[in-house]
């Protein structure tokens, strides 16, 4: 009886994690639909949108997500986490697995743990579903119908939020429909729950969620025109705050969180306010840094990053080199004082310095990509063309080099390659025009049996939509 006891607590112990882990919605789209739905919403976005192609900055980021998604059970969708370049307090996950970070908000927190913890809470909503579990297919709305009511709600077409956001188009569904998507205070509660037990189990204090959202909430003025779309969309900030205070005042930590190196989330944050941030905001502010505080290596960083951008090259040098006095390995910084030898046409610094990089870190992409830039400049398309495929190889989501590899296959007479490529560049972009014409050219003349079958599928998506535009289209004629 003893043993029968102890399997009998054992099996409810699973079973409870499971479900509290891995809730499963009671309605709602299928796992299919909902995998269709995000892919609608994606468009979406890339067409509205300036999504940030910086494997540094995404790539961090996708590291942090990808840890606490080691402290869930499997999942039925492929995680994908991106920064939208958009000077706005927001973040927000699609059904699906996509989650996205606005680069102002990046910009606002302070360390790795507030970050991770808005990762951690916008993880929760895809494992629950929640966006799924509200959607009634039997009001036989199209998916695409759908995704533009949601792109409403986390993307600010109802009136908050920056430029961009206003001009995001959902169709004839009236902008204050879309709010019914928004999440409920229910979903926020179960949301920030899972998102303390994910943090706790990879290894961050949970903290960083009360202190991230204290930052959002602190950007909350007078009047809905200053709201920050993170609350609009993800409501009850006050009671959520004190809640999740009192919570993490209680529990006790199972294991000490780990001491994290302040350094990475620095160099990710200047890195965005200096290459995507606005110029005169980041110039003014990196300058000041620089000048008061000449001995820290981030903000000569940042400054000479800036400066690089504005066209002072030659200062520009000469901070990053100050920087690399108190990192002299770094292999981040070292690959951007090669961008700027690039930029500045003083190739063989640039190859010295980029070669020097891959020896610290192998097939890091913005080394592979701007020595390929090099080879092209140079006219030596074979050699741009092996770096170029090394560099998609292993970073397949580095969209620019793409073009750059169609650019490379074109200069040497391959245009079945040159088309590919174009055209895988542009239907990342979220142009399908451009895309469906590379494509269409590359069919003619490519035999490699998986380029054929990827270009096969994309240009069925391509049709699908176009049909569906059409019908649409259609149907509004005659409803006048």
């Amino acid at each position: 009886m003893r043993l029968f006891s102890r399997l009998l607590f054992f099996l409810a112990t699973a079973y409870f994690t499971a479900i509290f882990f891995n809730p499963q919605p009671v309605a709602g789209i299928t796992l299919k639909e909902e995998e269709e739905l995000s892919r609608e919403f994606l468009e979406i976005v890339k067409k509205k949108f300036n999504i940030i192609d910086d494997p540094l900055i995404t790539g961090y980021v996708s590291n942090i997500g990808k840890k606490i998604l080691k402290s869930l059970p499997p999942q039925p969708f492929s995680y994908r986490f991106y920064v939208i370049k958009e000077d706005v307090y927001n973040a927000f996950a699609t059904p699906a697995g996509h989650i996205f970070m606005h680069s102002g908000l990046i910009e606002a927190l302070d360390s790795e743990e507030e970050l991770a913890g808005i990762l951690a809470h916008e993880t929760a909503h895809v494992v629950c579903r929640h966006i799924s579990q509200k959607i009634d297919r039997s009001k036989k709305v199209s998916l695409a119908t759908l995704a533009g009511m949601a792109a409403g709600t986390f993307l600010g077409a109802a009136g908050v939020g920056g430029a961009a956001a206003k001009a995001v188009t959902i169709g004839s569904i009236a902008a204050g429909q879309s709010v019914m998507l928004a999440y409920s205070r229910e979903d926020e509660t179960q949301a920030d729950d899972l998102a303390l037990e994910y943090l706790e189990r990879s290894g961050y204090s949970g903290r960083g969620l009360l202190t991230g959202l204290q930052k959002i909430r602190s950007k909350q003025w007078f009047g809905t025109k200053q709201i920050p779309n993170y609350l609009m969309t993800h409501p009850a900030s006050e009671d959520r705050i004190a809640r999740i205070g009192s919570k993490l005042d209680r529990r006790k930590a199972k294991k000490q969180p780990a001491i994290r190196d302040p350094y990475a989330f620095k160099l990710v944050r200047n890195r965005l306010l200096a290459l995507y941030g606005d110029e005169e905001i980041a110039l003014q502010r990196f300058k000041i840094l620089a000048e008061n505080h000449p001995e820290d290596a981030m903000a000569q960083y940042g400054y000479g990053l800036i400066l690089a951008r504005t066209g002072n090259r030659k200062e520009a040098v000469q901070r990053v080199k100050r920087a690399l006095e108190k990192r002299a390995f770094d292999p981040y910084i070292l690959a951007d004082l090669g961008r700027i030898y690039f930029l500045d046409g003083r190739y063989p610094e640039a190859v010295e310095i980029l070669e020097s990089v891959l020896s610290i870190k192998p097939q890091y992409a913005e080394a592979l990509y701007y020595l390929a830039k090099i080879k092209m400049e140079q006219g030596d398309y074979k050699q741009a063309e092996i770096r170029l495929e090394q560099l998609v190889a292993s970073n397949p989501n580095y969209n620019n080099a793409y073009y750059s590899l169609g650019e490379a296959y074109g200069k040497q007479g391959k245009m079945g390659e040159a088309h590919y490529n174009l055209g895988v560049f542009f239907f990342n972009l979220g142009n399908p025009k451009k895309a469906k014409f590379h494509l269409q050219r590359a069919s003619t003349s490519l035999d490699d049996s998986e380029k054929l079958s990827k270009i096969k599928r994309i240009l069925n998506r391509i049709e699908k939509k176009s049909q569906q535009q059409t019908n649409k289209e259609q149907g509004q004629l005659r409803s006048k």
